[in-house]
């Protein structure tokens, strides 16, 4: 009887708010509402006043003035390799990221949220992500293992008794599983990934051209220039920066061969946590992966060659997903879409066996 009407009280409450899912990365957050899709997708990236502790701006308008502010004003990344490092700042993005989405919404009730998170972060981390949404306005708060979502947005049959091999590649970590029967059989999460593509970028052109250029210029660079192969036809691009001997403005032309030279360590540890992953994983998944292949997500399944030279070293096929940008947004949504049928994917709740829908 007194669950009868819990679950009654639940429905009502639930017809009365808005389902939202988030894909809290470290280089963009993408929101995505039940019934409507993703809503929105911007830097996590923030804008503030020194002086007063206040937001100046969220998003995109923030990301417009990185590396062009007053000294008062600064502008902050409050995730730093796929977790929170400024909880503050975290919760005050998350609750406008939240209040800006149900705008056009006739929720009256706090929504219920699905946060994507790394695999096998701590449980101190997963405290801040749960605090963070729920300070931010969220009436109760899921959360899901990155690589899984990417697996549910790629379609890839984790319900079923067969090995599913996803690599997501993101802003702060790379997340490799292999997945079985709504479970992760073997992962690893490695802190390089998009953000530290960039870093050796400005670590390259700083050592080889003396000349220092800022993170968004390295961004620009790497989506432009970034290989892992010989093209044959070598593309150039004219960057600026300041000379690090005189101090004074200067410019240089750089080649995908630098860049290639810049980020082919990352890349390579990448490959290699893959192939740690698979030497661990059960030969009857093993064997599946071989036949089905693996399937590659997130901003570093763009960069030319990498699927090339993975499936080269791997010895399996490699994939890469429809739209990988959005792989995790996307799994997030059918998760969102149906709770109950995937809530053995959800990352437990503290003090519980298993997730309470």
């Amino acid at each position: 009887m007194i669950k009868s009407l819990v679950k009654k009280f639940e429905n009502i409450l639930n017809a009365l708010s808005v389902d939202i899912g988030i894909d809290l990365g470290t280089a963009n957050t993408l929101v995505y509402i039940k019934g409507k899709g993703v809503v929105l997708n911007e830097p996590t990236i923030v804008a503030l006043n020194k002086k007063t502790g206040q937001l100046v701006a969220v998003g995109q308008d923030a990301q417009e003035m990185y590396g062009r502010t007053p000294q008062h004003i600064e502008v902050v990344r409050p995730l730093v390799d796929g977790v929170i490092s400024d909880f503050e700042v975290t919760e005050e993005m998350l609750s406008y990221f939240i209040s800006k989405v149900r705008e056009g919404t006739r929720a009256v009730v706090a929504p219920r949220v699905l946060v994507g998170v790394p695999s096998g972060i701590t449980n101190v981390e997963m405290r801040a992500v749960r605090d963070a949404a729920k300070n931010a306005g969220a009436r109760e708060v899921f959360l899901i293992e990155e690589p899984v979502a990417a697996a549910i947005g790629a379609k890839l049959p984790v319900h079923k008794a067969q090995g599913s091999m996803v690599i997501d590649i993101g802003g702060g970590t790379t997340d490799i599983a292999v997945l079985s029967i709504n479970g992760i059989v073997a992962s690893q999460n490695i802190r390089v990934a998009g953000d530290h593509l960039n870093q050796a970028i400005v670590s390259y052109i700083r050592d080889q051209f003396k000349v220092l250029v800022g993170n968004k210029t390295a961004e620009e660079t790497k989506v432009l220039l970034a290989s892992v192969e010989d093209e044959g036809e070598a593309k150039e691009l004219v960057v600026r920066g300041r000379d690090v001997v005189t101090g004074l403005p200067r410019e240089v032309v750089i080649t995908t061969a630098d860049i290639r030279e810049a980020i082919t360590p990352c890349i390579h540890s990448i490959v290699e946590a893959a192939r740690d992953v698979l030497e661990i994983t059960p030969p009857e998944i093993l064997a599946d992966v071989m036949q089905r292949g693996l399937y590659l997500s997130g901003g570093g399944a763009l960069i030319t060659g990498v699927s090339d030279l993975l499936e080269e070293v791997l010895k399996v096929p490699v994939i890469v997903v429809s739209d990988p940008l959005r792989a995790v947004i996307r799994g997030n949504g059918i998760v969102l879409e149906n709770l109950d049928e995937y809530a053995e994917l959800l990352v437990e709740k503290e003090g519980e066996l298993s997730p309470q829908l």
